[in-house]
């Protein structure tokens, strides 16, 4: 297969692809992998492959196509290619949740000579190196990867790849429990799809509801979080998206127990967890089996909620999340303490400890932890995180430098932020309470 038919059969599957056409377009892909000879059209084919199988949840499949890319780059060898290619490659892994792996894959597309590809896809390597570093509750690294994440967005007025950021700084902060923050976030995601998503793949907007949906739900607001939730989902469906349908039924989940609903919220969590260990995502199996820990625990089936706790327990370790592991230890402590197993319970208090330790979830100004309950938190220059208190503002500027803006959000946004660069203002957004009575 020459140039000109390799480019006329990737276009193919391509509008195959856009038409929701997905396994046929694939079928055409293949086809080319294995017949053309040319080396351009074969790399530009395997980026439709490792983006599809993304999409569709098949991590493995996407990580062997990644693979192949790279080899692809060296034959070609060009650096625009080869820093492409590792970038698939660490998201591959981000996906599998080889959060270490991801890390330096993408210190190697750091690493790569100045390349033409550097300018465009810089922001993206920072976006899944804070993925990772958050996947490992290192904090402080991963708010700085995002901040550089979004910085690439506005010197190259990249829209789309703010709007992503924007999606996991709300899963960051709804981490640390800023909920307003874990709100905002989402909410100027969600203003970026509207504004300058025309043209946007669906996912954008599914993926700025979901992490709305999850805000809301902390929040206490499950009527809200249920609405977005059901648009995230619905889009989800139509598309085929198996991992953002796992993470739509796993806040389902949630709202359900919120609701304290738990005869809906148990076969909520068990789809999730069956498309969760389908695609890989042994992070998001933590979550489901904490979820369905903490249902047991409402219902009394305490050794019941130890085994889910188990289980949890080995992924989280294995995976190398430590915030998981600090709630499953809590939940754990509680449980033994009910019990009254005074051995369990101390050894349970210790490793606690230890995890709150190695997250260095304590704040600089006044030493409590952060995390522990919803509060409104401010980030530094250095990306340290603290509580925003009556002069804490004053205290930093001090000490540290002027407060930053509230994580260099573009023009426009800067309406809802607060004085001196405190915490946006969800009122500002969205008439709501300040405080909700959500939970984790």
């Amino acid at each position: 297969m020459g140039q000109d038919q390799t480019k006329q059969q990737i276009e193919k599957g391509l509008q195959l692809y856009q038409s929701n056409q997905t396994e046929k377009a694939l079928q055409v892909w293949t086809k080319v992998l294995e017949k053309s000879s040319d080396l351009m059209g074969r790399f530009r084919v395997l980026g439709c492959l490792v983006t599809a199988h993304s999409e569709m949840g098949r991590y493995k499949e996407m990580l062997k196509f990644a693979v192949v890319q790279i080899d692809t780059a060296r034959e070609l060898e060009d650096a625009d290619f080869l820093l492409e290619s590792y970038l698939n490659l660490a998201r591959s892994n981000e996906k599998l949740c080889e959060f270490h792996k991801t890390i330096s894959y993408c210190k190697t597309c750091l690493g790569l000579p100045g390349t033409r590809a550097g300018a465009q896809l810089g922001g993206q390597v920072s976006l899944s190196m804070g993925n990772a570093f958050l996947g490992l509750s290192v904090f402080q690294k991963a708010l700085e990867s995002f901040e550089k994440a979004l910085r690439y967005a506005h010197n190259n007025d990249d829209a789309m790849l703010e709007c992503r950021v924007c999606c996991s700084l709300g899963s960051f902060y709804a981490q640390v429990k800023d909920y307003e923050k874990a709100l905002f976030f989402p909410c100027k995601a969600a203003e970026l799809v509207n504004n300058y998503g025309k043209g946007w793949s669906l996912k954008y907007r599914a993926m700025s509801q979901y992490h709305m949906a999850v805000a809301y739900r902390l929040l206490g607001h499950l009527g809200s979080a249920m609405e977005c939730c059901e648009e995230s989902m619905k889009i989800a469906l139509q598309h085929g998206d198996r991992p953002l349908q796992a993470l739509c039924l796993l806040c389902f989940a949630d709202i359900h127990r919120s609701r304290g609903d738990l005869e809906t919220a148990f076969p909520r969590y068990d789809s999730a967890m069956s498309i969760m260990t389908e695609i890989g995502n042994r992070l998001g199996q933590v979550q489901a089996l904490l979820g369905v820990a903490k249902c047991w625990v409402a219902r009394k089936a305490l050794d019941k909620a130890l085994d889910a706790i188990e289980r949890a327990q080995d992924l989280a370790e294995e995976v190398g999340n430590k915030l998981s592991q600090l709630k499953l230890h809590c939940l754990s402590e509680s449980i033994y303490r009910s019990k009254g197993l005074q051995r369990e319970l101390r050894a349970h208090v210790v490793r606690f400890h230890e995890c709150v330790e190695e997250t260095e979830l304590y704040c600089g100004l006044c030493g409590e932890s952060i995390g522990e309950k919803n509060s409104r938190l401010q980030a530094l220059p250095c990306s340290h995180i603290f509580h925003l208190r009556r002069g804490a503002s004053r205290l930093s500027r001090k000490h540290f430098g002027r407060p930053r803006r509230a994580d260099h959000l573009s023009p426009g946004v800067q309406d809802h932020l607060g004085q001196h660069g405190e915490t946006p203002s969800l009122l500002k957004i969205k008439k709501l309470p300040r405080h909700g009575g959500g939970s984790l």
